[in-house]
């Protein structure tokens, strides 16, 4: 269910999904789990092949894991989107003219991912790193800035287009004069800019952390 809705999503997108029996480096989805007694799987992306160990479906292992790291956005269905990000940087950006571009805005992926492991599991996140990364994994590797971004616009765009096809609309007139619009999610955001997508999140995602608030949960 959850690699179906990645799909159905990249699909609504428009994003090109180009099936791995089609061609070489195609993509393709290789599910293992930790528990069959064959080694430790290690969730990642390699030439088009995105592996995800089945071990995450069992909540108590993975929210264990998710605290441990501090991973916010540690769930089965954010690994599909963030692994799937790796694929999309190899195929649209790498191997195209968008590269020079890319590392403007993540940094040059050519660095050793090895030493950026070490570093991030040994001193953390650089203080601060709020004002320029989407998460602290993100702070890790340029290939990491990239996959969590991919990852959150997909979080973004799926929460508001949940939003829109219920129907909710954010009144200003009930928001204490914060907003001067009502602020009315769309089904897709194709036609709009980043920034009209991030304007409506910005109010929307503010209503989604106090509904969890409400339940005594953590920011949704």
């Amino acid at each position: 269910m959850v690699k179906q809705r990645l799909l159905v999503q990249l699909a609504e997108l428009r994003i090109p999904v180009d099936p791995f029996y089609e061609h070489e480096g195609g993509l393709a989805f290789d599910l293992l789990s930790s528990y069959s007694g064959k080694g430790r799987i290690a969730i990642g992306h390699a030439n088009g092949v995105v592996t995800i160990d089945l071990v995450e479906t069992l909540d108590d292992y993975r929210e264990a894991v998710r605290i441990r790291l501090g991973e916010a956005y540690r769930t089965m269905l954010g690994h599909f989107r963030h692994e799937v990000g790796h694929y999309y940087q190899w195929v649209l950006v790498e191997q195209t003219d968008w590269i020079d571009e890319c590392r403007e805005l993540f940094g040059d992926e050519r660095a050793s991912y090895s030493d950026a492991i070490e570093r991030h599991y040994t001193i953390g996140a650089p203080v601060g790193w709020e004002a320029s990364y989407i998460s602290e994994y993100a702070t890790m590797h340029p290939w990491e800035d990239f996959a969590e971004s991919f990852a959150h616009y997909l979080h973004i765009t799926a929460s508001l287009g949940t939003a829109a096809a219920g129907g909710l609309v954010l009144q200003a007139s009930r928001v204490d004069g914060i907003i001067a619009d009502d602020v009315v999610p769309r089904d897709s955001y194709q036609d709009a800019s980043m920034s009209e997508m991030l304007s409506d999140w910005r109010w929307l995602s503010l209503l989604f952390n106090r509904v969890n608030h409400a339940m005594g949960r953590d920011d949704l």
